[in-house]
């Protein structure tokens, strides 16, 4: 795909709503599914294995598969998603000055 500018790039890869926040959940660790359920309530279940499953495709998530009784899934950061840290760092501190100029309270979960 031809890009006008450079942050098109940036956006084909974690634009939408939930792909950033499923990314700074798995800068705290590896999570199930349920796990990431947990600590983003508003998205539906459809949305977030959707999410997901273009996340893998973009190398930024790995998925790993335990064979076991259940079968357990695992989501983790790869290092092309590691490299996207610099950025997720800098869009929480931005965040969190923007929550303190507009007087917003911050969100009751956290990771």
């Amino acid at each position: 795909m031809a890009y006008n500018i450079p942050v098109e790039a940036t956006l084909d890869v974690i634009g939408g709503k939930w792909k950033v926040v499923i990314l700074c959940h798995l800068d705290k660790g590896d999570k199930r599914t349920s796990e990431l359920k947990r600590l983003m309530p508003n998205i539906t279940q459809k949305m977030l294995t959707q999410q997901l499953r273009e996340l893998e495709e973009d190398g930024m998530v790995k998925r790993t598969i335990y064979e076991q009784i259940p079968p357990k899934v695992v989501y983790s950061l790869t290092d092309y998603g590691w490299s996207f840290k610099p950025i997720l760092d800098a869009m929480c501190a931005w965040g969190e000055k923007n929550v303190e100029l507009n007087g917003e309270k911050e969100p009751a979960v956290k990771s």
